[in-house]
């Protein structure tokens, strides 16, 4: 378990330098430049998904049981999971869904992160799941207050939401019927 939290904090204390001290954030890129800075923030990244990754592994060799989702939750994850790909995709296609929600990829962090909530009762998934939550709300209010870097993203187009929802709806079905239990050993559905 410690390897989990090790990991959450490298990786989310990263993801939270412009949550915490934007002022800190900004001083560390111009000092290091932007190669190096991004260099080291993606360094640091990578350890911390990579401990996230080790640790929640072994977490789940000794689960600690918190609650018991009714199996019912399961369905309504399922259901709250739907847009989570597609949302992934409006972040880099923008078009009337990014407008609408502006940060369509909290959105999403958020959405996964609750399905999996109420989807699973181990310590190790309300330490995963409940930290990527605390932090997804942290950064979307913490953006009401600060400045917002640009991302690279397509130009903006019409077509883009339909590709978006098209494009995500594909890969949702990809996990859920392939991908999920190839990469983590869990059947999201029964095949």
């Amino acid at each position: 378990m410690a390897l989990l939290i090790v990991g959450l904090i490298l990786f989310l204390g990263v993801h939270s330098l412009s949550i915490a001290n934007e002022p800190l954030r900004n001083r560390l890129h111009a000092s290091l430049g932007e190669a190096a800075f991004k260099g080291l923030y993606s360094l640091a990244s990578l350890i911390g998904l990579v401990l996230i990754i080790w640790g929640y592994s072994a977490a789940r060799l000794e689960p600690t049981v918190i609650y018991t989702p009714p199996g019912w939750l399961r369905h309504l994850a399922m259901l709250l999971l739907v847009p989570v790909f597609p949302l992934l995709f409006a972040t880099y296609f923008p078009g009337r869904i990014k407008t609408k929600l502006g940060h369509p990829m909290l959105a999403a962090v958020k959405l996964w992160a609750l399905a999996h909530l109420l989807a699973n009762g181990m310590l190790h998934d309300l330490l995963l799941f409940g930290s990527f939550l605390a932090w997804a709300v942290a950064d979307r209010i913490s953006m009401k207050h600060r400045t917002q870097r640009p991302i690279t993203t397509l130009p903006a187009n019409k077509a883009n939401d339909a590709i978006a929802v098209a494009g995500g709806l594909v890969v949702y079905a990809v996990t859920v019927f392939w991908a999920h239990q190839w990469l983590f050993g869990v059947a999201p559905v029964a095949t």
